[in-house]
């Protein structure tokens, strides 16, 4: 769960469908007072915070969250406007694990929470992602089948980890586009069935399971 503090309404719907097309569950907050109910039933994986809220400042929310024992390991990214560095300065030195300038890209924001949940999470709950007799290790960039090391492109050892972190949820070809390819590429549809073909073509044994979901997309089956 991704926690996004966020008085702008439009940014916040636009970070929250983001995160889900990722991947994630996320819940946004206008203000530090909505964030701290919220913390009293549930400890998200990651707080993106803004600066610039009405009330209660960033800063001073950051500070709040590393003084209090329940909160102080959540991993923080702000969002601080472009150019303002005493801000960035300030939030890093008060224990922020990063941040990004307004305006900053949805892709941008995606990698740099999978870069510090990598750098964040205990090693042994990221290291390696498993269904079957496939085999994915997150730090190697290793695949393997039944034991076999297999060669995937870039773009194909994308679309297998986005497959894998979640599976049996359904990606639209829009969604993996987007998450694999990026929000700028003019490219069509058509390129994730190709990409999916040669994937569960050097899947082998376990090519079947990349699932086709008809008139919607691609899931991987997890229960192999």
């Amino acid at each position: 769960m991704i926690f996004c503090v966020e008085d702008d309404g439009s940014i916040r719907d636009l970070m929250i469908y983001t995160l889900q097309s990722a991947g994630f569950e996320a819940k946004g907050f206008t203000c530090g007072d909505a964030l701290f109910d919220a913390l009293q039933t549930e400890k998200p994986q990651m707080i993106m915070l803004d600066i610039m809220l009405p009330g209660e400042d960033g800063i001073s929310i950051l500070k709040k969250l590393r003084r209090q024992p329940e909160t102080e390991k959540i991993p923080v990214i702000m969002a601080t406007a472009k150019g303002t560095e005493y801000d960035k300065v300030i939030g890093l030195d008060l224990g922020a694990d990063d941040y990004l300038a307004k305006p900053f890209g949805m892709m941008e924001m995606v990698s740099r929470i999978r870069a510090v949940l990598r750098r964040t999470c205990p090693q042994e709950e990221r290291k390696c992602l498993k269904i079957g007799k496939l085999e994915l290790d997150l730090e190697t960039y290793i695949v393997l089948v039944n034991g076999e090391r297999i060669q995937l492109t870039l773009k194909e050892y994308k679309l297998l980890r986005t497959l894998m972190e979640n599976p049996g949820r359904v990606y639209t070809r829009d969604q993996l586009l987007e998450l694999v390819w990026g929000m700028d590429y003019m490219g069509e549809t058509r390129t994730v069935d190709v990409h999916i073909g040669t994937l569960r073509t050097k899947l082998g044994e376990c090519g079947d399971y990349v699932e086709t979901v008809r008139g919607v997309g691609y899931r991987m089956e997890g229960t192999r």
